[in-house]
């Protein structure tokens, strides 16, 4: 097979002409140097790569992009960049080619120098890899296959148990950046959907701005690729149908710019993408005259409703466009939107009055990526979407009320029912030390957790259909020993809080306080924070001495112990605990900026459970290794 020479041209050349788009349809928005500049120098980029790989005609028509912007140097106000634009669309014609071997090399043709821009379907996103998570994913096979050489040579036996727990966790991390990769930022079709607003706009001599939200939001990548050519006939549709002409908006009390939006968001497994305009609305009563003449609706026309006539719309073949342009007038536009939605098993719903339209899809989703809070419960632990959760506090800082309806917390002058998650999840009793008030969008809701575990960025994979889990699990995500852990569903979540039945019993008393030992003051207020954050009590004691008369006096649940303490040092400290035949059985951690092999094993000797070394200090790791020692 011969070498293919444009392998990675390809890939440089379509990130430069996503770059070289975005750039000039903000350049036709407003005067910014620092932007021509970049467009300049992309364009000069592109031009030194095609020569490279030998394609004169991309060479020729990025030289000719350089004549097209640099007069722009020192320009005062915006100004339209239809020649530019055309000079794009050859570019993207010419790298699409680029899939099979280039034709017989002729002169390249200048394109027009202005002129409207006929409304186009743009490429379709695809998934592009990021070099940065590719790197890692390389670079940690690499770390796996040296560690695996050490093993299988016999350099490193003597530490076989730790060189396992180093591949593992080399693994895990492999996994999880592999697992990214196959996801798409919602926001890689926006810049050709503001393409399309912009060149339907200028052929239907309109003023339309166009803004999105929620590109961040990452999902699979068929899912918005299939449902992108549906992306491009709604915003074709609000252009062509909604938005009015400037005079007739300015008419109307309306500025002159009409204003096309694209929402993306979550919907627990479910995407919800919405396009919305601020136009006249559907003239429902065109929709009617249109169903009557291509006998949809027969003599049932005039009885039927707002909802009614959306929904002969979207069946296809309807339009109540009076003529056939390149926007509209064969009445398919919807048609594409409805079966997008239907391969991909979702739905689409819309909503029209005179302050415009919106048309929402919303379709599942197998594998997404979110924020999440992460708490746990009794013996559970589980993820909590970070959007949806609107304020987390210690339980202490919030009032519980108790009523005929069940528990709830007051907060901002009103009451959200409350539920501890452990009855949620089916964990048994416990005493929550953290809420966290959820926002469903419909309503809120207050979760009592035993503690938080931290915030972290977790895949989600749907589960299967027929898996028998409780409606409020959206998914499962795979947490650092590659154990499942469920995601919660946010109005699902707020739902279940709402409808749950009062208590019968008592919950159950509150775990037993955590004693730091610590000469520090700034270690003891930092741990102190980070614990009493994630709901634990504590109590502090400012000397192994000090730690010992307070065991005297209480009962604790751990103990975090400092190893250098002027007189009684850690080791000590731990040594006189295990003998002590009340305090023997308790959890003891140490934390040290001692690393030393010698130091670990005198840590494993006195009957340390943990050893958590300050300059690797990790928040996350150190509370997991709490809440099983703690569950212990």
């Amino acid at each position: 097979m011969a070498q293919d020479r444009f392998k990675y041209f390809r890939i440089e050349a379509r990130e430069i002409l996503e770059g070289l788009t975005r750039g000039l349809l903000e350049l036709e928005r407003r005067v910014d140097p620092e932007v021509l500049a970049r467009l300049l120098r992309l364009a000069h980029t592109l031009k030194g790569a095609a020569r490279i790989v030998g394609h004169r005609e991309l060479t020729e028509l990025a030289h000719q992009m350089e004549d097209a912007l640099a007069p722009l140097r020192g320009a005062e106000a915006p100004q339209r960049l239809d020649g530019a634009l055309a000079l794009l669309d050859g570019m993207a014609a010419q790298v699409a080619g680029l899939q099979s071997p280039p034709p017989p090399q002729q002169p390249a043709q200048r394109a027009p120098e202005a002129g409207p821009a006929p409304a186009r379907d743009l490429d379709v996103p695809v998934a592009r890899t990021d070099p940065a998570a590719l790197d890692d994913v390389i670079g940690g096979l690499a770390e796996i296959h040296t560690l695996v050489r050490r093993l299988r040579s016999g350099e490193d036996l003597d530490r076989l148990g730790a060189r396992i727990d180093q591949i593992e966790r080399e693994l895990r991390s492999v996994r999880q950046d592999a697992e990214r990769l196959r996801l798409l930022p919602a926001g890689a079709s926006f810049t050709a959907l503001e393409r399309t607003a912009r060149d339907a706009a200028q052929a239907a001599g309109k003023r339309v701005a166009f803004t999105t939200s929620g590109g961040d939001v990452r999902v699979d990548a068929h899912v918005l690729t299939t449902l992108h050519g549906a992306l491009v006939q709604l915003v074709r549709n609000a252009v062509a149908h909604g938005i009015e002409r400037p005079q007739d908006r300015i008419a109307a009390g309306k500025p002159a710019e009409g204003q096309v939006s694209i929402a993306v968001a979550l919907r627990g497994s479910r995407i919800a993408i919405t396009c919305r305009d601020d136009g006249r609305g559907v003239d429902l009563e065109a929709v009617r005259r249109a169903a009557v003449a291509r006998g949809l609706a027969k003599d049932r026309a005039r009885a039927l409703d707002r909802d009614q006539l959306i929904e002969l719309l979207l069946r296809g073949g309807l339009t109540t466009s009076a003529e056939v342009t390149t926007l509209a007038g064969r009445g398919i536009g919807l048609d594409v939107v409805r079966e997008a939605a239907q391969v991909l098993g979702g739905e689409v719903t819309s909503r029209s009055d005179g302050a415009g339209t919106a048309f929402t899809i919303v379709a599942p989703t197998s594998v997404a990526a979110v924020s999440a809070l992460i708490v746990g419960a009794g013996d559970r632990v589980a993820a909590v979407p970070l959007a949806a959760v609107r304020r987390v506090a210690r339980s202490a800082a919030m009032t519980i009320l108790r009523g005929p309806d069940g528990l709830a917390v007051a907060l901002d002058d009103v009451t959200v029912p409350f539920a501890p998650l452990s009855r949620l999840l089916g964990a048994g009793h416990s005493t929550p030390r953290v809420i966290a008030i959820v926002d469903s969008g419909d309503g809120l809701a207050a979760i009592g957790a035993d503690h938080v575990l931290g915030v972290e960025e977790v895949v989600v994979r749907a589960l299967p259909a027929a898996a028998p889990v409780d409606r409020i699990v959206w998914g499962i995500s795979l947490d650092d020993e590659g154990l499942p852990r469920p995601v919660l569903e946010p109005t699902a979540l707020v739902a279940a809080v709402r409808i749950l039945p009062p208590e019968t019993s008592e919950p159950e008393t509150r775990p037993l306080p955590i004693l730091i030992v610590d000469d520090s003051l700034t270690t003891r207020m930092l741990e102190q924070s980070i614990l009493e954050s994630a709901g634990y009590e504590v109590e502090l004691a400012i000397s192994a001495e000090d730690g010992l008369a307070k065991l005297e006096r209480g009962r604790y649940g751990l103990i975090l112990v400092d190893v250098e303490m002027p007189g009684m040092d850690g080791f000590a400290f731990i040594t006189a605990l295990r003998a002590h035949p009340e305090h023997a059985a308790i959890p003891a951690v140490l934390v040290t900026s001692r690393n030393r092999p010698d130091d670990l094993a005198r840590g494993t000797e006195v009957g340390a459970q943990g050893y958590v070394v300050k300059g690797d200090f990790d928040q996350t790791k150190l509370l997991g290794m709490i809440r099983r020692l703690v569950r212990r």
